[in-house]
């Protein structure tokens, strides 16, 4: 298996001077340290389960951008977009853009947001769950034709776009790869297995992770997709590698089909606990 590291928190000594180099020796480290996936929050203020809402956040693609300049080989993403963040058609050449600037480590992690108090603060919209999905559906739509070959209109229920153009054109082969991330089973899952080349689980529990990989199969089968042409990720932020579980955990990952094994920088000190997971996890985890 592969792993990945998503940086969530922005706290730390000395912010926000501190936080250019801090983010960069993180990211230079992770990859040098065999990490394969460099990820950000894509959220305005803090989640309120992680910390207080005025902790640091920054802005996901401006911080991508910059991560695209430090590095060279990972892939870099949002984990995950919201869809109400921004308008579709922006969102796919944002991507776009930060594919071309990154020689093609782009991936657009997406899915239909949640965080309500952050709309209302920032006067963005804020439907329901059964129309954000609704969007959310129609978002990936639109940028997979920005990233095929028809600069034609589109027309949904909720977008209507009178040119797809997007010049210059991703350098990813075939596009940046689409990641889906939750566990809705009804809808998230089908999605994912409708549209999606990577999907993240967004659980660190090997039970919950095998049901949901069935759930994901039986869309695919029905929707006539390949199951087995989509990495599957969950999340491992909160293990720890001391625990007598933490790798028979990780083996009924590998077991069950899991590609790569997302890992959070932790606050305060996220340099020193990615060196430790670069040094302790990351080169066993590659022989699962």
């Amino acid at each position: 298996m592969r792993a990945g590291i998503h940086f969530w928190n922005y706290t730390m000594p000395g912010q926000p001077a501190a936080i250019p180099a801090v983010l960069a020796d993180t990211a230079r480290t992770a990859e040098d340290g065999g990490f394969d996936q460099f990820t950000v929050m894509d959220h305005w203020f803090q989640m309120e389960a992680a910390g207080d809402a005025a902790d640091p956040m920054l802005e996901a693609f401006t911080t991508l951008g910059y991560l695209a300049g430090q590095t060279s080989r990972m892939r870099l993403a949002p984990l995950v977009v919201g869809v109400t963040y921004r308008h579709p058609g922006l969102l796919a050449k944002i991507v776009t853009t930060l594919d071309v600037l990154s020689a093609g480590r782009a991936a657009l992690g997406i899915g239909a947001a949640w965080y309500e108090r952050e709309h209302h603060a920032l006067g963005v919209p804020y439907p329901a769950l059964s129309e954000r999905f609704e969007r959310l559906e129609e978002a990936v739509r639109i940028a997979l034709q920005m990233w095929g070959e028809d600069a034609g209109p589109f027309e949904g229920e909720h977008y209507r776009l009178a040119e797809t153009l997007n010049s210059p054109a991703a350098v990813s082969t075939p596009h940046p790869p689409l990641l889906i991330g939750g566990r809705g089973e009804r809808k998230t899952l089908r999605i994912a297995a409708q549209y999606a080349q990577i999907v993240n689980l967004t659980t660190a529990d090997p039970d919950t992770a095998l049901h949901l990989l069935d759930v994901l199969r039986g869309h695919c089968d029905a929707l006539g997709t390949d199951y087995d042409a989509i990495e599957k990720q969950v999340m491992g932020s909160r293990l720890d590698p001391a625990d007598a579980q933490f790798w028979p955990t990780m083996e009924r990952f590998a077991a069950m089909g899991i590609d790569l094994v997302v890992f959070g920088a932790h606050p305060g000190r996220q340099l020193e606990s990615v060196e430790a997971l670069a040094a302790d996890v990351v080169p066993r985890l590659k022989e699962l």
